[in-house]
């Protein structure tokens, strides 16, 4: 890093990276209603490839607890059923040779409390990175110091802008945690 800016920049740009990836997660656990972020991001071997779904085919929610597939080559049905099945996500897709239809049941009690506790673990991840990322800024910030670059005023003031930006992001995660929580736990 030749500048605190480079820093900054830098820590901020790994730290946004991690909300956008959390936020990924967050949208593929299952709640009550059909989304198609459930299935769009599941693999599926197409000629020998693993691709990701919604590259091969259309992906609707025509009602709230259905999600159909229609597939730009309707050879692929088949594999898209089987990796629907061996992505674990509780539920049963249903091949009608023509489009694939995913029933979303009801989630159970317990269900619900599981995912909350995937979500959380994923939101403690992503909290565990954010983290990681301020301390890799900072050892760049406190490098900078002792190669004279910055005084020790600018290596304080920087250290406390980044405890601020990783502050801000802790926040975001916890906000995002709590909304999907809302959302498992709504009946």
């Amino acid at each position: 890093m030749d500048s605190l800016d480079d820093v900054y920049l830098d820590a901020d740009d790994k730290m946004s990276k991690t909300m956008g990836f959390l936020h990924e997660q967050l949208s593929g656990i299952r709640t009550g209603k059909a989304s198609p972020a459930l299935v769009e991001n599941v693999k599926v071997e197409y000629y020998g490839t693993p691709t990701r779904l919604k590259e091969l085919a259309n992906i609707s929610t025509p009602e709230p607890r259905l999600i159909t597939i229609s597939a730009y080559d309707p050879t692929a049905l088949g594999a898209i059923e089987k990796a629907i099945l061996a992505a674990n996500l509780g539920v049963t897709p249903v091949n009608d040779g023509r489009v694939v239809r995913v029933p979303i049941p009801e989630l159970t009690e317990e269900r619900r409390k599981e995912l909350g506790k995937v979500a959380r673990r994923m939101a403690e991840d992503a909290r565990v990175a954010v983290r990681n990322v301020r301390r890799e800024a900072n050892d760049s910030v406190k490098k900078l110091q002792k190669a004279s670059s910055i005084t020790e005023d600018d290596r304080d003031d920087a250290l406390s802008e980044l405890q601020k930006e990783t502050d801000k992001h802790i926040e975001q995660i916890d906000q995002a945690l709590k909304l999907k929580e809302e959302e498992i736990m709504a009946v």
